[in-house]
């Protein structure tokens, strides 16, 4: 990745599993208020999900998300995680992120693009003019 985005690949538990599954970490500087979730559900494909940067942040201290995300620090078998419920109209899952990880991820974003900054990085211009292309 290059100075404007970062990506990290972690380790996931599903809850009740009890082999690992990969999740990838991804943030860009073009689109500063989200972060891209995703899980490995084969080698081939990967089901992802995008959050607010501000909840993941949140997660890593107190409980918090409503909707289809919530996320919460947790200690399970002695380790600190965060727990990450996901639903959907098809079922929800439990997810288990090293805290640690995830917050050395979310150190590096803050480093990309500073709390309070992400408007700075937006191109909306351009984005309006792609929506307005598109719509000719």
């Amino acid at each position: 990745m290059t100075s404007d985005s970062i990506q990290q690949d972690v380790f996931t538990v599903l809850h009740g599993q009890a082999a690992p599954i990969v999740s990838r970490w991804t943030y860009r500087a073009d689109d500063p208020f989200a972060i891209s979730f995703a899980v490995r559900r084969s080698t081939e494909r990967w089901v992802e999900w995008l959050v607010s940067r501000d909840l993941v942040i949140e997660g890593l201290t107190t409980p918090c998300g409503i909707g289809d995300i919530r996320m919460g620090p947790q200690r399970v078998d002695g380790y600190d995680v965060v727990e990450i419920e996901i639903r959907s109209d098809g079922g929800s899952a439990v997810l288990e992120v090293d805290r640690d990880l995830l917050a050395h991820f979310v150190h590096a974003t803050l480093e990309i693009v500073d709390l309070g900054e992400e408007a700075e990085h937006m191109a909306l211009d351009d984005a309006i003019a792609h929506l307005i292309a598109g719509a000719a």
